[in-house]
């Protein structure tokens, strides 16, 4: 019975969000990070484009230039293991952020719910993101049950921070794709984006940096390390990888070495749309919403 309810959740999931099209669920600006719209003279006729109008920071203002529309993913669910809640994090700001988009959040703190329980909450989620703390609680049957969840196309995000605030992001990331990240660097720097004449800031052109030209890096931050299969996303004021992505074999995921970012200085530059855009991506709607009969493939 309980595996008939599984394959019954599944099953709802991938017909929920098929039922969308691209336009139903991403704004027009996506993969854009400085948005323009076109706007006509009205004594000439002449269109010409324009910049839309900037926050304080220089990012595109308003939600209509995040990557998702608001609401795109009423009904879906985030599981997240919260397991570092010190300082004052009690995820309420990327909680707020995500419901713009439609998503409930499903959360444990401090400590981690049984493999069963965890699974059984996976079941009815359409990602799930991982805080880490400074000493391993995750077990092989936790990993094993996570690796599953990405295995079937499932989004899954990893936060560590600095040494030694990534026990379980390097579990669980050396078990998905060989991830780590180590280190501990005082970041507390809004960065621009990439370019080839710097070496930080944002990836262009990303549909996670849409409407995005400036990003805080957070406070203190581990750095991502050189991996075959992750893409950097956000290079620091130092010029290390503090955040990349996985993308292949339809699976999503995030590894990220900044969790300071979504409870210290929230409303500095970018925080709250990348949080928002990056949850958005990972749902991964462009194997579920568009080709719902595709299974993820075997590497090598």
């Amino acid at each position: 019975m309980k595996k008939l309810f599984t394959i019954l959740t599944f099953a709802a999931l991938i017909i929920f969000v098929a039922g969308r099209t691209n336009a139903q669920v991403y704004n027009e600006c996506r993969g854009q990070n400085a948005v323009y719209e076109e706007v006509k003279d009205t004594k000439t006729g002449t269109v010409k484009k324009v910049q839309v109008e900037s926050d304080n920071f220089g990012n595109a203002a308003g939600n209509q230039y995040d990557l998702a529309v608001d609401g795109a993913f009423e009904g879906e669910t985030i599981v997240v293991l919260h397991l570092y809640t010190q300082e004052g994090f009690d995820f309420s700001l990327p909680q707020a952020a995500l419901k713009e988009k439609g998503f409930s959040v499903y959360r444990w703190m401090n400590a981690p719910p049984s493999p069963e329980e965890l699974k059984e909450a996976l079941d009815k989620a359409c990602e799930f993101w991982l805080i880490s703390s400074y000493t391993q609680m995750l077990t092989p049957e936790h990993v094993a049950v996570i690796k599953d969840f990405f295995d079937a196309g499932h989004g899954v995000y990893i936060w560590g921070d600095n040494d030694p605030f990534y026990a379980d992001a390097n579990l669980v990331a050396d078990a998905l794709f060989g991830g780590q990240m180590l280190g501990d660097y005082w970041g507390d720097q809004v960065v621009g984006l990439k370019e080839a004449k710097t070496n930080s800031g944002l990836v262009p052109q990303h549909l996670i940096t849409t409407g995005l030209q400036y990003v805080y890096e957070g406070i203190t931050i581990a750095t991502i390390q050189n991996n075959q299969y992750l893409k950097p996303l956000i290079y620091n004021s130092e010029g290390n990888i503090v955040a990349a992505y996985y993308e292949q074999d339809g699976k999503r995921a995030i590894l990220d070495g900044g969790f300071t970012r979504l409870y210290i200085s929230w409303d500095a530059a970018g925080t709250g749309r990348y949080v928002k855009n990056a949850a958005a991506w990972l749902v991964n709607f462009e194997r579920f919403g568009e080709d719902k009969s595709r299974e993820p493939k075997k590497n090598g």
